[in-house]
């Protein structure tokens, strides 16, 4: 998949914006022409109309149906205009920010037409699994869904639902940010007791990147010993290559055929901004990321059962397969997928630029020594401190902007001791160097552990995670009545 856990950065641009607004407006067609409820017309509606406001602050216009918007005169190709430098921009595989705090994820929710989720979800949850809330969850990290009441309602009934998330494979190298789903996707694993897919979407790398198809099944194996390393029970997890799975299971392609038949061309230029260059492989490729929404994509796992909803932590960034898939599945009697959306993971540069594979001092890498992470912390890591001793002691630190901190709330599990450090940095008590220690002294075992896991996952094992086999989970019994 085009990555479950961040996106790159890049710039909408009019003609984008303009095929948005033409395949929205064509869904909001089809939604009153099926029938379908006032609350998913609605919600489309909104978007539409989103998608409208952006149009006109960006082309100084209203939008036209028949009037695409003209190439720009050449004194206006220097740069964005205010309007854009002021816009988050976020899809697959592009989100763009100007501001040093990162993504307004409250606009995004409004934007994307999600629910965010508020304090009665979390508690809800917290009754429902009987556990204390994953601190992904109690800090905002995991801050949007879409129909998670659905799946509390389906598990305290004791009907089954199945969890799916991904990796877009595109090298061998992983860093922190790309754990984040995995972290979250094995917890709701362990407190809900359910079944797993993990798509490894080296299909789509082939496509987007300057690989071979070995190198990027390659990367999809490696990438997989990573995952493993997070701990998912093998006993409930399925993890498969898109390459290696679609050619062996037929169910899994008759849905990506159904799929294919269910969106048009115009609504994926729409949806993922593709265009007239694009190659066929990256205008079909959607249909295959939905296709692990639906249960009978695994019968290995199922049989035939298409009525088990699935559940798909992400980052944000992927929603808009999502929402592609969540108006396909009614109309070929599945049920829609629920999501669980993530904010993005910072680079160490800061919010507002992005973190790369061929850049090693962006992030934290999975491979990475004490050494190197104490260094690229100390070096690199964005400061929300001020410029003197003296300053920062008088005015305090910026908690909103010190990537240093920002870390710390992804991997530091102690509430208050996280607390205590956002007062005593805020207020000038803890200086840049203290927090950034801090935060090494966090990052060092984690990191170090993983490496031990992963060096326990052999090819065997892989294998194994990787070979399509029923797994076992409460609702066997209720999966398969007749």
């Amino acid at each position: 998949m085009a990555d479950m856990s961040n996106g790159e950065q890049g710039c909408v641009s009019p003609l984008e914006l303009f095929n948005s607004i033409a395949a929205q407006g064509e869904l909001v067609r089809s939604l009153k022409a099926g029938k379908a409820s006032k609350d998913e017309i609605d919600s489309a509606v909104k978007l539409l109309l989103s998608l409208k406001m952006s149009y006109k602050a960006t082309v100084g216009e209203e939008y036209k149906a028949d009037c695409p918007p003209a190439r720009p005169a050449p004194e206006n190709s220097g740069g964005l205009n205010a309007a854009e430098a002021e816009e988050d921009f976020v899809d697959p595989w592009t989100v763009q920010t100007s501001s040093a705090k990162g993504i307004d994820y409250d606009k995004l929710i409004v934007r994307f037409g999600s629910s965010k989720i508020d304090k009665e979800l979390v508690n809800r949850i917290e009754r429902a699994t009987g556990q204390k809330p994953h601190r992904f969850l109690r800090r905002g990290i995991f801050f949007s869904h879409r129909d998670m009441n659905q799946i509390l309602d389906a598990y305290e009934n004791k009907k089954p639902f199945y969890l799916y998330t991904g990796r877009g494979p595109s090298s061998e190298a992983m860093h922190v940010g790309h754990l984040i789903p995995f972290i979250f996707t094995k917890w709701l694993q362990d407190v809900f007791n359910v079944p797993l897919v993990i798509q490894m979407t080296d299909d789509e790398k082939y496509l987007w990147k300057d690989l071979t198809l070995d190198q990027a099944y390659g990367y999809a194996v490696e990438n997989a010993k990573d995952i493993i390393a997070c701990g998912f029970d093998i006993k409930k997890t399925f993890i498969f290559s898109d390459l290696d799975y679609m050619g062996m299971s037929p169910g899994f392609y008759k849905n990506v055929v159904k799929i294919q038949k269910h969106v048009t061309f115009n609504q994926v230029k729409g949806i993922f901004g593709f265009t007239d260059s694009d190659s066929i492989g990256k205008i079909s490729f959607p249909a295959i990321q939905a296709a692990p929404s639906f249960s009978n994509s695994f019968p290995q796992i199922f049989r035939d059962r298409t009525d088990i909803q699935c559940l798909i932590p992400c980052a944000i960034d992927q929603d808009p397969y999502f929402r592609m898939t969540r108006d396909v599945a009614p109309r070929i009697g599945y049920p829609k997928p629920a999501l669980l959306h993530s904010t993005f993971f910072p680079a160490l540069q800061g919010a507002q630029t992005k973190m790369s594979a061929s850049d090693p001092n962006s992030s934290i890498f999975l491979t990475d020594t004490a050494k190197q992470i104490k260094t690229k912390v100390n070096k690199h890591a964005f400061s929300g401190g001020r410029d003197t001793i003296e300053e920062h002691r008088q005015f305090g630190g910026n908690c909103d902007v010190d990537v240093s901190f920002m870390y710390l709330t992804f991997f530091l599990e102690d509430d208050d001791k996280l607390e205590q450090i956002r007062k005593d940095y805020t207020s000038g008590d803890m200086l840049t160097g203290e927090l950034k220690k801090t935060l090494i002294e966090v990052l060092q075992p984690l990191i170090a552990e993983h490496q031990a896991r992963r060096k326990e996952v052999t090819d065997e094992i892989v294998k194994e995670f990787m070979t399509p086999r029923e797994l076992s989970y409460d609702f066997q019994c209720f999966c398969f009545d007749t």
